[in-house]
């Protein structure tokens, strides 16, 4: 069986050397792609109608990549007992430091992020691909969206299938750390190709039953109004953040308010000093109320519903974490007139990145305008996040109640808020996101952040079926 070969090839490059799968025994029908238009709805899908081979290998990352010897041959034998419509393996990075491996994520229902890790190369079934055409119409006319797109559609039938075990290497370009990396889709640069990215998810959503009209509802003033010792709390769940916290704490303790607030600090059994730098101030501002978890083992979202359920938490609950600082003074008043202006649910602003002694560090301004008031909790699904700092009406956060984790915690809450309510949104920097070696995510180990990805394409798909219920019953 031969099998044909597409990639991308940079501008320039038409007449240099294919990418090393070129020369395989496998390999029949060659498909070079121009960049300008390689990956367009139109180029697409006149690659599927036009090929004459059973299987295309889509080449991700020409130049750069092979398969390692019976790569080839055991991602095809993988399709065909599988009888997949896409499959992807593991692969081997080549770095400066050594070959590392890269295992990928299994793909679910949810895993509909644009940036999902195939590695280097993809096997798509022709007949699949045409199948998924004639079912759900035309690719739209984007011009970097349409493998997106066709594997959206493909997935209606079929989940792409991974093979786990590494069976290609690729030469890393791109060394920076995951801590870095993760900002790319909100750079004004990437708006165009964001856009693109959310009409396909959309049309996705919408053809599988799973779009949610937008806005959602505002709460009721009996929703958001509590008889609670104050107004808000600021919330700063903690472990081992002795060089952070007093910051943190410091930058609670300045904000200017019309309204009474409180400050509860979850220390999560800090083993550094951290839980004696909040008993000082503790002792020197009554406003700070330590908060003693009941057993070991909590993650950040248990300490969040540990703060949610304390008879001194306020109507409102406010995000500040360990690593953090506030804007300036004035961060939790704008934060609580926000929630108030609604009623929301939920209010996030935007931060911005800087390090620790304050100098802005690219992207700069985070403020996650992919969100819109047309679209906004349907677009959330494509994305990694909702932005920062984050703040609730206490009576809603309680009742819906954060997943027991430590990482991708604040993405489900703010999914399953939107599900059913507005959120609100503040535009302007209000927060100082400050990046550190000690971040959670500065700098993850491959493996490590397969399962974080993994994790979160689980939240999308149980969101995804929650908000089919909800449609099949009338919203």
């Amino acid at each position: 069986m031969k099998i044909a070969l597409a990639w991308v090839f940079p501008e320039g490059a038409a007449g240099g050397t294919p990418p090393p799968p070129a020369g395989h025994p496998l390999v029949g029908e060659l498909l070079p792609l121009p960049a300008g238009e390689g990956e367009s709805g139109r180029q697409v899908e006149e690659v599927i109608r036009r090929v004459k081979s059973p299987w295309i290998l889509w080449c991700h990352a020409p130049y750069r990549a092979d398969f390692l010897s019976g790569g080839l041959e055991a991602l095809l034998a993988a399709g065909e007992e599988r009888g997949a419509a896409w499959v992807y393996g593991d692969c081997r990075d080549l770095r400066e430091a050594g070959p590392r491996e890269r295992p990928l994520c299994d793909y679910q229902e949810g895993s509909i992020r644009d940036d999902f890790d195939f590695g280097p190369f993809s096997l798509i079934r022709v007949e699949a691909a045409r199948r998924a055409l004639a079912e759900t119409g035309s690719l739209l006319p984007t011009t970097r969206s349409g493998l997106y797109d066709l594997r959206l559609r493909i997935s209606q039938f079929s989940l792409p299938r991974r093979v786990p075990r590494v069976l290609s290497e690729e030469r890393i370009l791109d060394t920076r750390a995951s801590g870095r990396k993760q900002f790319d889709y909100v750079s004004p640069r990437a708006r165009l190709l964001q856009k693109e990215r959310e009409e396909a998810a959309t049309a996705w959503l919408k053809r599988t039953g799973a779009w949610i009209p937008c806005p959602g509802r505002t709460l009721s003033p009996g929703e958001i109004e509590e008889d609670r010792p104050v107004t808000a709390s600021v919330v700063i769940p903690f472990r081992n953040r002795a060089r952070t916290i007093g910051d943190a704490l410091e930058s609670a303790l300045s904000q200017e308010t019309d309204f009474p607030f409180n400050v509860l600090a979850v220390d999560n059994f800090s083993t550094d000093g951290g839980g004696e730098i909040l008993k000082d101030a503790a002792a020197r501002d009554e406003r700070v109320v330590p908060v003693v978890p009941p057993r070991e083992g909590l993650g950040i979202g248990g300490c969040w519903n540990l703060a949610l359920a304390s008879p001194l938490c306020g109507t409102f609950a406010v995000q500040l974490d360990s690593d953090d600082v506030y804007a300036d003074e004035h961060t939790l008043q704008r934060m609580v007139d926000k929630l108030r202006e609604g009623p929301y649910a939920m209010v996030v602003g935007a931060y911005r990145l800087v390090d620790m002694e304050g100098r802005e560090i690219p992207p700069g301004v985070v403020d996650h305008r992919e969100w819109t008031d047309e679209n906004g909790p349907n677009n959330l699904l494509r994305v990694h996040g909702v932005g920062a700092p984050r703040a609730f009406a206490r009576a809603v956060a309680s009742s819906l109640g954060f997943p027991d984790v430590s990482y991708g915690e604040d993405y489900a809450m703010a999914l399953k808020v939107s599900r059913e309510y507005w959120i609100g949104r503040i535009w302007e920097p209000v927060y100082l996101c400050r990046r550190w070696e000690g971040n959670s995510d500065a700098d993850l180990d491959p493996a490590d952040l397969s399962a974080k990805h993994f994790y979160k394409d689980g939240l999308r798909t149980e969101e995804i079926r929650a908000r089919r219920r909800r449609n099949a019953h009338g919203g």
